[in-house]
């Protein structure tokens, strides 16, 4: 299986803390954030990654090079922003498997992929999502699921804590998911595809209790620097 990391954000709400770098490359205990999500694949045997760029891509390109100990590195480099929807459908033209995996740059979710995949076989998804329950969900937008896991809907942010699944950031994608929805250039895959078509298309949420971090706010940003200390990766 191949992966997509989605590697072009700019750390806006980091700048204070990460500055003139991509927010996949802030630093976590003297090493790149995006480097704990390289050996996290390399865990599940994944040798395959294309790197979705765009934002101060140089320095990521100049970092990690072709290879990463036994990952082979693609770039899908963008000569202007495309949004989550846009880079994924960019990115996909270097992908050669049918289901490609896709993960975000900036959050780390310590799923079982063997899993995630067997999942997304067992329900014959299209596109599986990964799901973390939390208690307070006001920084995200909400899930819902039925009792087959299937989705069926998707909620804006809240300004009230209030408990529910968000999306985890790891999906598994077949290769023509865009096929005949007239998306094409910049577009958002959260808001473009996902709340669009989560009611005529197959997609399903795999729950998972395992660890979960964002790093897109200072406060989980400094977390990191002590929790990752304790990844097995």
């Amino acid at each position: 299986m191949e992966a997509i990391i989605l590697a072009g954000g700019f750390g806006t709400r980091l700048k204070k803390i990460v500055c003139d770098i991509p927010k996949p490359m802030a630093s976590v205990n003297s090493k790149p954030f995006l480097e704990y999500l390289f050996d996290y694949l390399i865990h599940y045997k994944i040798k395959n990654v294309i790197l979705s760029v765009g934002y101060k891509h140089e320095i990521i390109k100049k970092y990690f090079g072709n290879k990463y100990k036994n990952i082979e590195i693609k770039y899908a480099t963008e000569k202007e922003a495309l949004g989550t929807g846009g880079g994924i459908k960019f990115a996909m033209k270097y992908a050669k498997s049918n289901e490609v995996l896709i993960l975000n740059g900036d959050s780390f979710f310590n799923i079982n992929l063997k899993d995630f995949l067997s999942f997304h076989k067992k329900n014959k998804s299209g596109l599986t999502i990964t799901l973390k329950f939390l208690k307070n969900v006001s920084r995200y937008g909400t899930v819902n699921i039925d009792k087959q896991n299937r989705i069926f809907g998707f909620l804006e942010k809240r300004t009230k804590t209030k408990s529910g699944y968000i999306n985890g950031g790891i999906y598994l994608i077949n290769k023509n998911i865009f096929k005949n929805t007239g998306l094409s250039g910049k577009f958002s895959f959260e808001k473009d595809y996902l709340e669009k078509y989560c009611h005529k298309r197959k997609i399903y949420g795999f729950v998972s209790k395992d660890y979960f971090l964002d790093i897109g706010i200072p406060e989980d940003y400094e977390k990191a620097q002590t929790e990752f200390k304790k990844l097995k990766y």
